[in-house]
């Protein structure tokens, strides 16, 4: 009997700059999706899902082990989104909030808001680590193994076309923005690396601030997430969801006063 191979080690995402789109022809462009970063080694039978701090969040998202029928046993790390779909196929971010924090889901709450797993990046395959080499050669060696499924996809790496013209795309298409990546590039773990320059479409609304729920860890003592609603054509106030990041220690000080 062949031994159950070993899940490769773990690694920390790279992470790209903010900045308008990058022109020439060194760079490729993909579409920049709404929804959690998740590190994802397979082998075997086995599957470890790490977040972009590093937390395992493996139980929390089921449908990442479609990933074991789909390499057939063949020992990979991942790096890719979980999102959740609406019914046009576009990422939303309010549905994937009621997944993000449950960290076993039951079968109902997973068949209500089920989750995929975009995979933009292939960092070890077959005992190799992939990390020194270029985005082209990862990308190319991603895209042989042919993983696609229910709640797995591939998104197709746009070479040829600007990152203007993606971005007007994505635009049209209620997406999050775009992402140029050097084609050269190697992957950088944990660094925020200008090979990889990210372009974000800005969707601003009034919404009304309902409620706040207390923080945990060294958020013990402040605000944990603001719970926000905004009304709709009616008239009527509805529940949007809870924003918990992107506040300074003096904004957590000063909202705590004021609610």
């Amino acid at each position: 009997m062949a031994p159950t191979p070993q899940l490769p080690p773990p690694v920390s995402p790279m992470l790209a700059t903010a900045g308008d789109p990058p022109a020439g022809a060194g760079w490729t462009f993909e579409f920049k999706w709404d929804g959690v970063r998740a590190v994802t080694a397979v082998a075997g039978d086995r599957i470890r899902a790490q977040s972009r701090r590093g937390n395992e969040v493996t139980a929390a998202y089921p449908e990442l082990t479609d990933l074991i029928a789909l390499l057939d046993g063949r020992p990979v790390l991942l790096d890719g989104e979980v999102v959740a779909l609406d019914r046009d196929g576009r990422p939303n971010f309010g549905m994937l909030q009621h997944r993000m924090h449950v960290r076993s889901p039951d079968p109902e709450l997973v068949e209500h808001i089920p989750v995929s797993y975009v995979v933009f990046d292939l960092l070890y395959l077959d005992g190799a680590s992939l990390l020194r080499e270029p985005y082209d050669r990862r990308r190319g060696l991603l895209e042989e193994l042919e993983l696609a499924g229910p709640r797995v996809r591939v998104p197709q790496a746009a070479v040829g076309v600007s990152g203007a013209q993606l971005l007007e795309v994505a635009r049209s298409h209620g997406l999050e923005g775009v992402v140029g990546k050097r084609r050269t590039s190697r992957y950088e773990p944990g660094r925020r690396s200008p090979a990889w320059i990210k372009t974000a479409l800005l969707h601003t609304q009034e919404v009304v601030v309902g409620g706040w729920t207390a923080g945990e860890g060294r958020r013990a003592q402040t605000i944990g997430a603001l719970l926000l609603g905004a009304y709709d054509g009616s008239g009527s106030l509805r529940y949007l969801g809870h924003v918990g990041t992107g506040f300074t220690e003096a904004a957590l000080r000063a909202l705590l006063v004021e609610l």
